[in-house]
């Protein structure tokens, strides 16, 4: 059923987010609604529950998928009085219907700007060369990550950050403020169903962190890591804007849309490191060539283009094959779509659509869908392709019995870990020079340009570790056990940062990940976090050793979900998993 269940519903969810069809898009969210009202339906079977529990696992693996087969049914309500149970089916459905709503507005936010020549002063070249014009010479840009980014980092006018750090603080607009309020309200109240007081505390029970207050006191130990850090790291951009701007440091305050700019001309007058310069060495199709060779040099894979005339859902995605060196096995299929376009989904991720059985001889196939400029990669946006990918190594590389523990199959809190693990390759010089072979047209980073970007990553640790925090821990105070509403809660909390918070911003509104799979769950990206560092001490000599590579894929990556985390991380390591490499790189 579960593969079935796949194979239907799971190339409609990833068409949902990147076809050009409007209707395609509007269809497949139906079908996920009518999965959902069956879903709710089947997981409350009384008859079927007790036919479960009667199975007798035949080794720990069963036992795991059963022991989670089981909690599947208990979550949805089968031990309810029947009132109860319809109660629990219309709160799913409604979540579903909700999330999607808010997904759309997002992935459909029409918004677009306009800028003339000298209100883009300082932005690179290659946004102004995808920008569309009018007849007056004005640029029109809109709110992917592709145009914001380099536009906050590099844009000398402070009015022009201001706009367009406004409007996309502003995605999704005031109605997915209303749909956040009612989706905190409806998990709640399911929560409650359940005789929790929270939502956080009815869906961490199935995770590494097994409560709220354990979440709450490993955020409170990274807070007080970085607190001290972060007014410093601000100090250094106030004092720069202060020189920027020839004014006293008294009289300079530092805004919201100022620190990516600020952190950017710090980095560049302390280390010489501008992420722009970065785009000339990283082409866009040479930068998915490169990460598929690190995985081919560390895994023992290959990685090769489809060769087909057939359309998939836009003439820009494509698809590839993993295979085995040494048995010429086929492992799965990857589909990618790389550049932004209207109405698709404007962040990247990984769609692990298809799992794979070793029990029905099933193979996995995946989507990495991201928006990278066509004018190349910051070296920022090469550890995000490097980190989306390292999802679809843990889909595609999976070897599980059941299809329902295969690759990302996990507890939220570890799903992130294998993939965050990758993101230090990009600074390593070996690893780099892997671009050679596949694209040797490409410009070599020159080493000392490589090493000064090495030391320039640590500069606003501070600040983005405290944001991970805040993000975090927004989203547990809005899944806790007292109601909030969601823009208050989030005014408050951001404005007890140094920097406050800016009214009229509305950053809840875009908020995706907790609007969806993330819920009581952003946590996940900083817990993830320690164990990532930890995995990467057993890389320490060389990132790309081939045997130890191989160990990762056959220890961790190739169990999925069938083994718990702290089993995989103890196998792996040959010790139990600890925080002291995640906490010696804060303080580096």
């Amino acid at each position: 059923m579960t593969r079935r269940t796949e194979d239907t519903l799971g190339p409609l969810g990833l068409l949902a987010a990147v076809s050009p069809s409007k209707a395609i898009r509007d269809a497949a969210d139906a079908c996920d609604r009518d999965y959902q009202a069956f879903s709710s339906r089947f997981w409350q079977n009384a008859t079927l529950y007790e036919r479960v529990r009667q199975v007798q696992p035949a080794d720990e693996i069963d036992r795991r998928y059963w022991r989670d087969t089981l909690d599947t049914f208990e979550d949805a309500g089968v031990a309810l009085a029947p009132a109860q149970q319809q109660r629990v089916r219309e709160v799913n459905d409604e979540l579903t219907a909700l999330t999607q709503t808010f997904e759309r507005r997002v992935r459909e936010d029409r918004t677009r700007l306009w800028f003339t020549r000298d209100e883009l002063a300082g932005v690179p070249a290659g946004v102004l060369k995808a920008a569309v014009r009018d007849a007056r010479g004005r640029y029109r840009l809109g709110l992917e990550q592709a145009t914001v980014f380099p536009v906050l980092e590099n844009a000398t006018r402070a009015a022009t950050r201001e706009r367009l750090w406004r409007a996309y603080l502003s995605l999704g607009g005031a109605a997915n403020l209303d749909t956040l309020a009612t989706l905190a309200q409806r998990r709640r109240e399911l929560a409650q169903l359940f005789g929790h007081a929270s939502y956080a505390d009815f869906v961490l029970r199935h995770r590494m962190a097994h409560s709220e207050s354990e979440v709450q006191a490993f955020l409170s130990s990274v807070k007080e890591a970085v607190r001290t850090r972060e007014l410093a790291d601000l100090e250094v951009l106030r004092a720069d804007k202060a020189r920027h701007l020839n004014q006293p440091l008294a009289q300079t305050v530092l805004a919201r849309w100022d620190t990516a700019f600020y952190a950017e001309r710090v980095r560049r007058a302390t280390y010489a490191v501008d992420q722009e310069q970065f785009r000339r060495h990283f082409l866009a199709e040479a930068s998915l060539r490169f990460v598929f060779r690190v995985a081919e040099h560390m895994f023992g894979i290959t990685v090769a283009p489809v060769a087909t005339r057939q359309m998939l859902w836009h003439p820009e995605a494509r698809a590839y094959t993993v295979t085995d060196n040494a048995t010429k096995a086929l492992l799965g299929t990857l589909f990618v779509d790389l550049y932004p376009r209207a109405d698709k989904f404007n962040h990247a991720a990984l769609w692990g659509f298809r799992n794979v059985s070793t029990l029905a001889g099933r193979q996995p196939a995946a989507a990495l869908v991201v928006n990278l400029s066509r004018q190349g990669l910051t070296l920022d946006e090469l550890e995000t392709l490097l980190h989306e990918f390292g999802h679809g190594l843990h889909a595609l590389l999976s070897e599980t019995r059941y299809a329902g523990q295969g690759g990302t199959n996990v507890p939220l809190d570890f799903v992130e870990a294998p993939s965050q693990m990758l993101e230090d390759w990009v600074y390593d010089p070996q690893v780099l020079a892997l671009f050679a072979e596949v694209c040797p047209r490409c410009e070599p980073v020159p080493a000392p340009l490589l090493a000064q970007a090495r030391a320039a990553r640590d500069f606003g640790k501070g600040t983005q570790f405290s944001r991970q925090h805040l993000y975090a821990s927004y989203d547990l105070a809005l899944h806790g056990r007292d109601p909030a509403d969601p823009l208050a809660l989030w005014r408050q909390m951001e404005g007890a940062t140094p920097l406050g918070h800016v009214p009229g911003s509305m950053f809840p509104a875009g908020f995706e990940h907790i609007a969806g799979g993330y819920a009581a769950g952003y946590y996940g990206y900083l817990w993830s976090l320690v164990l990532a560092e930890d995995l990467r001490t057993a890389f320490a000599a060389d990132r790309l050793n081939p045997t130890v590579g191989r160990r990762y894929r056959e220890t961790v990556l190739e169990n999925g979900g069938q083994v718990a985390p702290g089993e995989l991380m103890q196998r792996f390591l040959g010790r139990p998993t600890d925080s002291q490499a995640f906490f010696k790189a804060l303080a580096h």
